[in-house]
């Protein structure tokens, strides 16, 4: 009995434990449906779902050895989005959205956090027009504003930068000469805007930078959102949150990180889409899978804010560097802060690229060619001089160091744009794959190859120099270097160490120019190399190209080609291939940056690189002996020879003088390759205005010694504070 009482008493407290809930639960309903209807009504409704991409990392870059180049660093970014800004009762929404803007840049100022503004005016009194130095791009868009708000029918120009005012706004304003001047294109702007009239001229410009960039992007057709400020440090964060700042979105991102000082044209840059037309290049591939239906896995696609690859191994290797972008749902309310997050699929990182150059050989080249030309500006004024060394391995045409001078700070290539466009020389031209120049003298084992390949001539054959080389039955003639003086009787070898013209200008003769420019041609002189960056594939002088510039080939301008001269132009990069090519044997490789790709994770190698044979070039061992000795022998007992007493390693080397006009310094052109007797490497050097070649000969032995004397791989490392993908 004593149980069942205990039971229904247990019974009646669930039971008056249930009916309590139920009323509860009644009591919340009729609120939430009768009481609070409207209220939550409109919390619901305002509730936003969205699909929001999530950007992936960016692969990294690495040397041959694993040093890390490029990587990725974390920073803060503000961003602007004017409808957070809630409105005042009684006050217009330009003065609302003044003076939260105005409180931002206060803050700035007071933490020294610099924010963008493009306006070319003046951010301090007294103001003038700074259209002269602002740079095309901020010129255009300010002219364009100008002009939309019809303001002015003139554009600007750095000669010219005050607009005249049209009809209209000359009847409105009564300015002097009928210039709209800077003070005056302000006021219009503070009316344009409704900043707040309390506001000091001052103050004033400072809020019109920032609106004035807003206008920008929103006039774009394709919007890019503006970043007010970006790395900007934690404290900063921290007084934007606490402070209640209006408008203020505050993201992290990645930003790429260099790792080096060196390399800057090769790593190249990244950055955002400049057009609607580039972002649609980049998603060609995706857009012609969707439109046919066909499945657009592995494919990237590009939003408009997505930061691509602009230059060097950026550009080139985009495909592996860009990773895959996540996705979340999201939602988010009226005030369009995140609510909550339904699910999400993760970002996949993009691929490691492994580049074949060696990072600290690349500084060693760079800084010996800087050392060179350095010296070179010192001597004579010249400091638009650039110069070029390119080093290849002979074993499969890897490119070890890729050097162009002058170069510039990769990581403060946006930072020091404009400092950096005005450096004489263009820095940021590389010349090692664009820069062109007449081969001289270094054409000569070219011509030899094909002489003795033919017959032209043989091993023991002797042809005179007399100094003077005169083309049959005219008095036509070339000099030999030597001239007034003579080389006499020289067989192949002794008229390579000697770099005797006479001696080529008959073997041009003999060959014929079809002939020179088949060989020419098998060894990749004036054709694509098959580097991955942009190149140049010059000139290879002959009737065709001339046909194409509407002039006549004559049999002059056979032997001209056959020393060097004539219309012949090649890149540092082709001169370096060509070497490699023929102590190789004949066979020419591709040269190329890209060593290796992996998975982010490392967890599968997504392309490794194997040698393409572009072309062969016959060449016999005899032949490729004899061409070889010459060049030995000019580094061991020719005029090289006092430079190469102190080359650690055995090397064979030819010269250039390459002309440009009378009234100019010639360039100086070297290429070599070492060791002699079993070849590892091929360099060639370029130096606009260098002079003779002889005067590279120095800086091509301080290559050489960097390269053989230090043999150690080095550590892979990721410097602290960067972001693996």
């Amino acid at each position: 009995m004593e149980e069942e009482k205990q039971f229904k008493h247990r019974s009646s407290i669930l039971l008056g434990i249930f009916i309590l809930c139920l009323l509860l639960f009644c009591v919340i309903l009729y609120d939430a449906q009768v009481v609070n209807r409207d209220e939550y009504l409109a919390k619901s409704s305002s509730q936003v779902t969205t699909t929001q991409a999530v950007e992936a990392s960016r692969g990294i870059v690495t040397d041959r050895n694993g040093k890390v180049l490029v990587s990725n660093r974390e920073i803060y970014t503000v961003t602007l989005d004017l409808s957070l800004i809630p409105d005042v009762e009684g006050e217009e929404r330009g003065v609302t959205v003044s003076r939260a803007i105005l409180r931002l840049l206060e803050l700035c100022q007071e933490q020294g956090v610099e924010w963008t503004d493009t306006l070319p005016i003046t951010t301090t009194e007294p103001f003038v027009y700074t259209t002269a130095t602002a740079g095309t791009n901020n010129r255009t868009w300010f002219e364009k504003y100008l002009k939309e708000r019809k303001w002015s029918d003139k554009v600007l120009t750095a000669d010219d930068p005050y607009p005249r005012m049209t009809e209209d706004l000359r009847k409105k304003l009564d300015a002097d000469d009928n210039v709209l001047t800077p003070q005056t294109v302000l006021e219009l702007m503070r009316e344009d805007f409704g900043i707040d009239e309390s506001f000091t001229d001052q103050e004033a410009r400072l809020v019109i930078g920032v609106l004035y960039e807003l206008r920008l992007r929103s006039a774009s057709i394709t919007y890019n959102p503006y970043v007010f400020a970006e790395d900007v440090p934690v404290e900063f964060i921290s007084l934007v949150n606490d402070g209640g700042f209006d408008g203020v979105v505050i993201e992290s991102t990645s930003v790429r990180q260099y790792n080096t000082t060196y390399a800057a044209q090769l790593l190249g840059q990244v950055g955002a889409f400049s057009s609607k037309e580039e972002r649609d290049s980049f998603n060609a591939a995706y857009n012609a899978a969707k439109e046919a239906g066909e499945d657009t896995t592995g494919l990237h696609y590009y939003a408009a804010d997505d930061t691509v690859g602009k230059s060097g191994v950026e550009l080139a290797f985009e495909s592996y560097l860009k990773g895959i972008d996540g996705e979340r749902l999201i939602t988010t309310n009226e005030e369009g802060k995140i609510t909550g997050e339904l699910y999400s699929v993760e970002p996949q990182p993009g691929g490691t690229v492994a580049l074949t150059i060696d990072i600290d050989f690349q500084a060693a080249v760079e800084e010996a060619l800087a050392k060179t030309v350095s010296a070179m500006n010192e001597e004579d004024g010249d400091t638009s001089r650039g110069a070029a060394a390119v080093v290849l391995s002979v074993e499969n045409s890897d490119v070890l160091a890729l050097a162009s001078y002058p170069t510039y700070d990769p990581a403060k290539y946006y930072s020091d744009y404009n400092s950096i466009l005005n450096t004489d020389g263009n820095p940021l031209r590389n010349r090692a794959t664009t820069g062109t120049y007449a081969p001289g003298s270094t054409f000569k084992p070219c011509t030899a190859v094909a002489a003795l390949e033919t017959g032209a001539v043989s091993l023991t054959e002797k042809v005179n120099c007399p100094g003077l080389w005169y083309y049959p039955n005219t008095h036509d003639y070339t000099k030999c270097a030597v001239y007034p003086g003579r080389h006499g009787k020289v067989n192949i070898t002794k008229a390579l160490e000697v770099s005797c013209n006479c001696f080529f200008c008959e073997m041009g003769y003999r060959l014929g120019i079809d002939t020179l420019s088949e060989y020419a041609t098998a060894f990749g002189l004036g054709q694509s190399t098959g580097i991955e960056l942009g190149e140049e594939t010059g000139v290879l002088a002959g009737p065709e190209h001339s046909a194409a510039v509407n002039q006549m080939w004559y049999g002059g301008n056979t032997v001209q080609a056959a020393i060097g001269q004539s219309d012949h132009l090649f890149t540092p990069l082709q001169l370096a291939s060509y070497i490699a090519t023929l102590v190789r044997g004949g066979t020419r490789y591709d040269a190329h940056l890209l060593k290796s790709v992996t998975a982010y994770d490392g967890s599968e190698i997504l392309y490794e690189h194997e040698p393409e044979v572009l072309s062969e070039v016959e060449i016999s061992a005899s032949t490729l002996s004899a061409v070889k000795e010459g060049m030995y022998n000019l580094t061991t007992s020719g005029s090289l020879a006092r430079y190469f007493k102190d080359c650690i390693v055995s090397a064979g080397a030819k010269t250039g003088t390459a002309q440009i006009n009378e009234n100019t310094t010639n360039n100086g052109v070297f290429v070599c390759f070492a060791p002699y007797e079993d070849p590892e490497i091929a360099l060639a050097i370029v130096i606009e205005r260098g002079g003779s070649g002889s005067a590279l000969a120095s800086t091509a032995v301080e290559i050489l010694n960097a390269y053989f004397a230090d043999s150690d791989i080095g550590t892979a490392m990721i410097p602290e504070g960067s972001l693996l993908p």
